[in-house]
């Protein structure tokens, strides 16, 4: 193994954590297969060669052998393998540098690295460089211990020293990829910072850093620091007793203090915390800085440091003498006296972080001092975010390093992991273990040619076909929505039914507007919701009416299901007025160059989703675009974004309905969003002042504020803080239960199940055939048969018959008769068969085909009220088979009890072309589809108690029968496939809509015809 330092890394990720698991089942197999891969190469690979995905681990190890055994550990799920770091990326994760001031310091500090790390070393010989002016003593000396050199007890020494260690080891991550989003410092640490970011020269900080440590030397024994876990505002109570000898020196967190005064008062505090049970401890320090002690220093630090010039920083600097940002050209003599004065605002500067919008602090130094202050931090301020210490006490190697850019790797942060493994080259490696989940392109209507048609294309998703129309100068744009040939609009329930979001309305009326010059929507009233079917499609329309004097024009959107043979029946969902272009967007409303805006607080967004679904509002992964949001007062603000499989879609949009629509979505942390006092759903109602600036946006930073009177607001621009879109009011009301279930009736309507009737028959007025061209094959007596019609016993005997001479009948009628005494299954064999060979007979007879075989049943299908004769019944399946085979040579009629009404009316029946026809009472009923009306639900017996069992489970039937169980009160269910939960199609109780919680579903993957699997 060729050597890296003392450790390498090996890196995968995956969609999900059972992928990274995949992932390192299939590595393992190829490294214990191959003994001679070199770790390098196989760290290299995986460095290289595979992309970064969400979930993620990392494994560290010294040796083949070590890796091997993280490796397992992952590949075989276990947990807490020191050598294995795993994680989720949260999206972007911005990290911040913290640089603490003295006590992070240890004999040995920075030894390792200048053997390991050439980048660490390189930095150090600069930094000593640049102090050399100003100590006496040499940095490689003091870190290696050499005989001779000055100890780190003297503050002159090893608050240089830190330094140096701190500015080498941002240089070492920032060699790993590593780039700092903002720095922040604690009291000396302020310098390190300020060089970082490049505020100072390294030259003007080695400067700062060694000439106020040696005045600060001349405080040594006069005075000590405590560490008090206690809050700001309780420690100032608490020192106010001492007359002046104690000071607030630093708040480094909501519980963490620091104060610095007289030896004896500080006595006197321990004493006391002891005593009450507070948590304390002596700083190991001879001297009270950020107290009235260092004042005497003021005039000599101005004359020593006169010389430093800073400058505007290229990295954000958060200054902990201020508590916030802070433009770095004011880093001057002054200001490193008054960072040696004030009370250090460690916490401000760290929430102040937090607002911006960091997650990864990395605490740059030689042991984490102030990782609990800023976890305290980022929990008071209800903020997610991952606090690295890049070395610890008596771990100061690349071992050290490596694993801390492991943890912030898994949180989120991209590490150029090749930096550790020097001379690394690609071999072959097992490809991504993909978990078979299907992902089929979003289906596209092919364009209709309209322009064939006399129309204009819409040149819109959501609307195929434009008429601009000549005397009115409106327009009419009309389309087709589906769940299949827009998948996306499948995610978007209320209460378990599939609406049309709001926002799509919107774009459609703005897609109007944009056809007769009026691209701004002045309002929108939305009065009923539109259902989409979870089958077939609806039409939508979108009218734009005349141009009235002020320049405005009235605008609606209608929809009408898709049924070919059924004229249309329109619903009107939404009216408004559309205008002309308004003037240019203010250049700054929240959302500009300015993100996260100043003063606005973080909010947790992970359960966001959850949160909505519970208030009624169920959204799949195509709306799920909030990433991050903040509060500022009355106001909220929200980083949105579409899926990646919708941005090429997007482009197409003045603004993507689901982009829109999520957009809305951090309104519920307002409590604009969601179930009003009495538990029904709030939906956009009426939207007033809608502008888009600019089409076919991915992403959107947003702003959502109170509009009065219940409305609220809404300004979008994208990550460059232009523009996009603006609502100046949208009021939502609650849409009461009994809407949605007209809604859904209606939907209902359009995807009813259908069911055969029988429809009476008009009499035909035209001349009907007399029985004498026709002729009756039948081996029995046929009672009430029409006067002379001709019987033969066969379809052989009138064959026979017409080649002697016989004239060839225009209709040949073919009486099927009963089973007779018997089994009934037999019975329906003997029928059939007999069925069979006539038909045979007559269809081989060239010289019948002329003639129209009639196929007579008597009780053979259901009409009305009455017994079935269910032998004869499989006849009609075996007749309908030959009539699908030879159009128009065979009809079927089934007659009823009354022979001689049946005969009477059976001509009429033979004149028809329907192929299918029954005769009741005298009266001729042809079949008709219709849709069937479901009856009022009730609960089966016994579904409610134990588990039903349902194979093909997952498909989309079973899955829909699953769905209805748990709505007749089923609780439990196993849906068995071949694949289990990695099957195709929806999941137990759909992909975007939870299980009700009274159900809980379960997939296997199994087969239903293994007896063992089944038993399991």
């Amino acid at each position: 193994m060729r050597a890296t330092g003392s450790v390498t890394p090996w890196v995968l990720s995956g969609r999900t954590r059972s992928a990274v698991r995949s992932q390192a089942a299939r590595l393992l197999k190829r490294v214990t297969e191959d003994t001679g891969l070199d770790p390098v190469d196989v760290g290299f690979t995986l460095a290289v060669g595979r992309a970064a995905l969400e979930h993620r681990a990392v494994l560290l190890g010294g040796d083949r052998d070590a890796l091997v055994a993280a490796l397992t550990a992952l590949a075989e799920g276990k947990a807490g393998a020191s050598a294995v770091v795993t994680g989720a990326a949260r999206g972007r994760s911005p990290v911040a540098f913290v640089f603490p001031g003295q006590g992070a310091q240890w004999v040995g500090m920075g030894r390792d690295l200048l053997e390991s790390s050439p980048v660490f070393a390189a930095r150090m010989a600069e930094c000593e460089e640049a102090l050399s002016g100003y100590v006496d003593w040499s940095l490689s000396d003091v870190v290696r211990g050499a005989a001779g050199a000055p100890g780190l007890d003297r503050v002159d020494v090893v608050q240089p020293v830190s330094f140096a260690v701190m500015v080498s080891l941002a240089a070492l991550w920032r060699s790993l990829g590593v780039e700092p989003a903002a720095v922040v410092g604690h009291s000396q640490g302020e310098i390190a910072a300020a060089c970082v970011a490049g505020a100072l020269t390294l030259d003007d900080a080695a400067r700062v850093v060694a000439l106020r440590s040696a005045a600060i030397a001349a405080l040594s024994g006069q005075g000590g620091m405590v560490s008090l876990s206690l809050p700001a505002d309780e420690v100032r109570t608490r020192i106010r007793g001492f007359g002046g000898r104690l000071s607030l020196a630093a708040v480094n967190g909501p519980s963490s203090t620091v104060v610095s005064g007289d030896p004896g008062a500080l006595d006197g505090l321990l004493a006391a915390c002891e005593a009450e049970g507070v948590r304390a401890r002596r700083i190991s320090v001879d001297y009270a800085s950020h107290s009235a002690q260092v004042e005497r220093l003021e005039a000599e630090l101005a004359e020593a440091l006169g010389g430093v010039r800073p400058r505007s920083a290229a990295v954000p600097f958060y200054s902990s003498v201020t508590g916030g940002l802070l433009d770095t050209a004011v880093l001057d003599a002054g200001y490193w006296y008054r960072n040696l004065r004030q009370t250090v605002e460690f916490e401000q500067a760290t929430t102040a972080l937090l607002k911006r919008g960091i997650t990864v602090f990395v605490e740059v130094s030689a042991h984490p001092v102030l990782a609990v202050g800023v976890q305290e931090s980022a929990d008071a301020a209800d903020a997610r975010a991952t606090v690295v210490a890049a070395l610890r006490r008596d771990e100061g190697g690349l071992a050290q390093v490596a694993a801390a850019a492991a943890d912030v790797f898994a949180a989120g942060v991209p590490v150029a992991w090749e930096a550790l493994l020097t001379g690394g080259r690609r071999v072959e490696l097992p490809t991504y273990a993909f978990e078979r989940e299907r992902f089929w392109l979003p289906a596209r209507s092919a364009a209709a040619p309209v322009a064939t048609l006399g129309l204009t294309s819409a040149d819109h998703p959501l609307l195929g076909a434009a008429v601009l129309l000549a005397e009115e100068r409106g327009a009419v744009l009309t389309g087709r929505l589906s769940t299949a040939s827009h998948p996306w609009l499948g995610e978007h329930a209320v209460r378990g039914v599939v609406l049309l979001p709001g926002t799509a309305f919107v774009e459609m009326a703005l897609r109007a507007g944009d056809a007769v010059g009026c691209p701004h929507l002045r309002e929108l009233m939305l009065e009923a919701p539109l259902v989409l079917p979870e089958h077939g499609a609806v039409r939508v329309q979108v009218a734009v009416g005349a141009e009235a004097p002020d320049g405005t024009r009235p605008v609606s959107v209608h929809s009408s299901p898709e049924h070919p043979d059924d004229a249309p029946v329109w619903t009107r969902h939404a009216t408004g007025v559309l205008a002309g272009a308004t003037a240019d967007p203010p250049a700054e409303d929240g959302v500009g160059a300015v993100w996260p805006p100043l003063g606005a607080t973080a909010v947790p967004v992970d359960d966001l989703y959850s949160t909505l679904a519970g208030l009624g509002l169920t959204y799949g992964a195509a709306f799920r675009g909030v990433s991050a949001a903040w509060r500022r007062g009355d106001e909220v603000f929200a980083e949105i974004a579409l899926p990646g499989l919708l941005w090429e879609d997007a482009r197409r949009f003045g603004i993507h309905p689901a982009l829109l629509d999520a957009a809305l979505h951090p309104a519920v942390l307002g409590g604009d969003l969601g179930a009003d006092d009495t538990g029904h759903t709030r939906l956009p109602f009426s939207w007033s002042g809608v502008t888009v600036h600019a089409r076919g946006a991915s992403a959107l930073r947003v702003r959502i504020a109170p509009a009065g009177h219940g409305a609220i607001t809404v300004r979008a621009a994208d990550r460059t803080g232009a523009p996009v879109v603006q609502v100046d009011s949208l009021l939502l009301r609650p849409i009461a239960p009994g809407q949605l279930a007209a809604a859904r009736s209606a939907g209902d309507e359009r995807t009813a199940l259908l069911r055969l009737d029988w429809a009476v028959r008009s009499p035909s007025p035209a001349a009907l055939p007399g029985p004498a061209s026709w002729a009756l094959v039948s081996a029995d007596e046929a009672p009430g048969a029409p006067a002379g019609v001709p019987v033969y016993a066969s379809v052989g005997a009138l064959v026979s018959a017409v080649r002697a001479g016989a004239a060839v009948p225009e209709v040949v009628l073919l009486p099927v008769t009963g089973a007779g005494a018997g089994d009934l299954l037999s019975g329906v064999r003997r029928v059939a068969c007999r069925t069979l060979r006539a038909l045979q007979q007559w269809l081989a007879q060239d010289v019948l085909t002329a003639s129209r075989l009639v196929v007579l049943t008597r009780g053979a299908v259901r009409v009305g009220a009455g017994e079935m004769d269910l032998a004869q019944a499989p006849v009609w399946g075996l007749v309908r088979a030959a009539q699908s085979e030879n159009p128009g040579r065979i009809g079927l009629v089934d007659l009823d009890g009354a022979p001689h009404g049946s005969w009477t009316s059976l001509r009429e029946a033979v004149a028809s072309d329907l192929p299918q026809l029954a005769i009741r009472d005298g009266k001729i009923h042809a079949p008709r589809l219709s849709r069937h009306r479901a009856a009022a639900a009730s609960t089966p017996p016994g579904l409610g108690a134990g588990t039903v069992l349902i194979t093909g489970g997952t498909g989309g039937l079973g899955a829909r029968l699953a769905r209805h169980l748990v709505t007749l009160g089923v609780a439990h269910l196993l849906l068995l496939s071949r694949q289990g939960e990695l099957a195709p199609g929806p999941k137990p109780c759909g992909r975007s809509s939870p299980p009700p919680e009274r159900a809980s579903p379960s997939a296997r993957a199994t087969s239903p015809t293994g007896h063992s699997s089944v038993r399991r």
